[in-house]
Formats: C-alpha cells, structure tokens, sequence
C-alpha cells in the first residue's frame, strides 16, 4: 500500500499536527537537492520522477491508517478527521528524468501547504535516491562497456521486490539494453533477456545435448552457457559443434562466460570460434560486473560484446544510498508573500541556499555545457529578473558563499532546468517513455566534457550561484550569526 500517507517518517505526522493546532499551515516552498557525488564519480542522473508523480497522486490517508493512528494516544482526533481529506493540493516543479545533475542543485521544488509538503518529503525521498542511484551507477556501466550492450540481471539480488522492480526501471533509464525481469519488462516496456542457467545444461546426459535441445526450442535466440564444466575443454567445443547447426539454418549464436578469467577466456574462446569459421558468433559475460572491472576488460581489448550485470548495478555497489535531502527553502509570512529561509551549518556545504530558486544550464557555442547557476526565480525589488545575461562578462559564485568565483560570457545557450510539472495538484505534463528517458541520458552525456565522466579523479563541474542569490545567503547568515 505505497499509495497510503503512512509511507512517512513519525514525526512528519507529530510537526503535521503541531501546525495544524498553532494554525501554521501556511505555504512554503521545499527544495530537494543531493550534498554529493556517488562512487566518486563526477555527475548523477536524475530518475524516479514518473513514479513519484504518480503515487503523489494518489497519496491519501485509508480508513485503516487512521484507526492505527487513533491507537498510538498521541493524535487529536479532530486531526485524524483532517487527515482524513488530505490529498496533495500544490505544485511540482522539477528537472527532465533522465538528466544529467549535480550536487546542491534543487532537482525538484515543492510549492504546497507546510502540512502536505512536509507528509510527502519520506516517499519524494526513497523513490528519487534510490532510483537515481541506479540511473547513475548504469550509466557508469555503460560509459565503461565503451557505450556498448549492458544488460540488467540483477532481480534475485536487489532489495526486494519493489527494490527489483524500481532497479529495473532504472538500469534501464541509465543505459540498459533490457532486463531479466519479466514484470519490469511487462510493466515498463522493457526489452526482455536473458539465456539459461547452469540447471538447464545439468538437466541433460550431456551438454552437447542441452546446447542442441535449446538451439532447436530456440534458434533465434541462443547463447550456450559455457562454464558448466570446463570452458576451454568442453564447453567452447560442444559450443561450435551445436553452434554450426544454427549457422547451417541461417541462424546466428552466441555464447555466454559465467567465471574464471574473463579476459584470458574471452580471448581463448573469440580465437576458436574464429577458427571455427563463427566470426559472426558473439561472446556475452556475466560474473559480478562493475564499471571499473567492465572497463578495465575494455581497455585491454577483451572481444566482448555484450555484459550481463547485476548486483552491482541493482544494488548501488560500493553505495548504499544517494544523497538526495529536502530542506525548506521559503514560507510564506503574514501578507502572503514568500520570505526566504536558510539551514545554517558549521559546515559551509551543509549551509542551504535559500529563497525559491531556479536553475539554468549554460552552454558554450559549441553546445558543450560550462556551468549550472542557480538563481533567485522571478522578479526582483528593482524589477530585474535574476537569471543570467546573454552576452555579458558575469562573475558566478561558489555555493558556498565564500571568495571562489569565475567569469563568463554567455554565448550559447541557457536553459532553465526546472519545470512546472504539477499545478494545483493536477499532473500538466505527459510522462515520456523509458526509451525517451534513456536517449535524454546519452544525449546529456555528450554535452559534457569527458574529463567530468571518467571514473577516476573525474574534473568537478562548476555549480554555481548568481550574485543576488550569494547576497541574500550572506545577508541571512550575518543576521543569524548577530542573534548569536
């Protein structure tokens, strides 16, 4: 039931109440945004936001979870009967899925009232961090094949069956082929794959005989498993007899390396299939595959086609979790207009940016992104829009608020990142398609720079903060640190 409001942390409920009973819920304006890179690397995709707009939806309060409320002794029953009517009733602004982001940008903006934008913070959280996560540890994968054929295989060890099926989604999002997941494939329209397992060619008197039965069930689809006993000596031979068979029908195969040296064997087997006269056979593995492995075997020149991953893309790897959080950034005040707010921290990167924010993309002539800056959204005091200025020399500070700044001229493109994606609670944009998310994720890859994308010590991309913005977080911090 992911649909039911109890999807929350405790204590959205206890504050939800304490602004309802001191008459607060007024409206206020969360940013959610991650504090850092994961596995090192130097950019995220952003994925997870067809799923969250659709349980947001749908997000209610059941009868049942109520009753179970009522039993805890800590709610008013006349707020148990508010909750009872509770829906989401504001707006969403966001991101494109399937875009290329960084760290301390708002990725996605709530306008709502302070008890629903607080309720909804636990589910926006774990649907967004996880599945950008997965999004990003894929694309790692594919850039490390070479951009070549990945597909996923990770469901018998991902985190569940809605961590399965979230994985899926997102590997695919990410730069997957396809997915052993055959709910994920049905539900999300995913090309479906996969070859046999160790049992079948077990199951037979012999493997030559389990390659021939499943090359005649399947003659379009065969990859012969060839580690079942031993690779070089029996597998790889009885693979090129059953194999010849197929290419006498006018069929193609492949094969599929489960162990052992991944490299030193798909060296071994590319040479006698060639011998065999099957340049045309292809050579698929699998094995525990991450990106650095995948791309040191690329590297060296393994004649690998195609790489079966699973657990570590399914699970984050060497990362538990993305960094995703969502902090207040502006509430509204006696008058009904919006006053900024900031989370001070002793450490500046913990210090949020403060105010209703957008974010802008800015390319050079040559269509290859140069920094993000994040502006204060809509019109100032004077009457001037704070937004980058095309054609003029500007200084673009460090989030941080300290000294560090660059210069620019603008000269290609900008592009506001954040767009309207929910208006008083009614969904006012089409969801595009898997496919569609995956190619936004490779076009947005070739707009960067390839030194932010290797996987070791990668260049960190400048985000940036516009002047006016930099004055309100200075201004806020000095009158914090004078009440001290």
């Amino acid at each position: 039931m992911l649909s039911s409001a109890l999807f929350t942390d405790f204590y959205e409920l206890t504050m939800a109440q304490g602004y309802w009973k001191r008459g607060m819920n007024r409206v206020a304006v969360f940013d959610m945004f991650f504090r850092r890179q994961p596995f090192g690397g130097g950019y995220s995709i952003f994925a997870g936001l067809e799923t969250f707009l659709e349980k947001l939806q749908n997000f209610h309060f059941y009868p049942e979870d109520l009753e179970y409320l009522g039993t805890l002794g800590i709610f008013d029953p006349a707020f148990l009967d508010y909750l009872r009517d509770f829906k989401f009733s504001g707006d969403v602004w966001a991101v494109d899925e399937g875009s290329v982001v960084f760290p301390q940008e708002p990725l996605i903006r709530i306008h709502a009232s302070l008890i629903e934008a607080q309720i909804i913070e636990g589910m926006l959280l774990n649907t967004i961090n996880f599945q950008s996560l997965i999004a990003t540890k894929t694309a790692r994968v594919w850039l490390a094949s070479g951009k070549g054929n990945v597909m996923e295989f990770g469901l018998r060890r991902a985190q569940g069956s809605d961590g399965a099926m979230s994985a899926s989604r997102a590997a695919y999002i990410g730069g997957a082929a396809g997915t052993s997941n055959v709910l994920a494939a049905k539900c999300y329209g995913i090309p479906v794959m996969g070859t046999m397992a160790h049992s079948w060619i077990m199951s037979f008197p012999s493997e030559l005989e389990a390659f021939e039965a499943y090359a005649d069930i399947y003659p379009d689809k065969t990859v012969f498993l060839i580690d079942t006993y031993d690779t070089l000596e029996s597998g790889i031979r009885n693979a090129i007899e059953a194999g010849k068979k197929l290419v006498e029908r006018g069929k193609k195969f492949g094969v599929r390396l489960d162990s052992g040296d991944i490299h030193y064997l798909s060296l071994e087997v590319r040479r006698a299939l060639n011998a065999a006269g099957l340049t045309d056979a292809t050579i698929a593995v699998s094995n525990d595959l991450d990106e650095s492995i995948i791309q040191a075997l690329t590297a060296a020149g393994a004649p690998i086609d195609s790489w079966g991953v699973g657990t570590q893309m399914v699970t984050g790897g060497s990362e538990s979790a993305f960094t995703g959080v969502y902090k207040l950034a502006a509430r509204e005040h006696t008058g009904g207009h919006l006053v900024p707010t900031i989370k001070f921290s002793d450490n500046p990167e913990k210090t949020t940016n403060p105010g209703v924010k957008q974010v802008w993309r800015i390319f050079d002539r040559n269509g290859m992104a140069v920094t993000d800056v994040m502006t204060l959204d809509g019109d100032s005091a004077e009457g001037v829009k704070d937004e980058p200025l095309p054609g003029v020399n500007q200084a673009f500070w460090h989030p941080a608020a300290d000294y560090r700044h660059f210069h620019w001229t603008v000269d290609g493109e900008m592009r506001a990142l954040l767009q309207p994606r929910v208006r008083r609670g009614t969904l006012i944009a089409e969801h595009p398609s898997l496919a569609t998310l995956r190619c936004r994720v490779r076009e947005g890859l070739e707009q960067f720079d390839p030194s932010y994308k290797r996987l070791l010590n990668p260049h960190v991309y400048k985000v940036s903060v516009s002047e006016r913005l930099r004055d309100l977080k200075i201004k806020l911090i000095h009158e914090y640190l004078g009440e001290q």
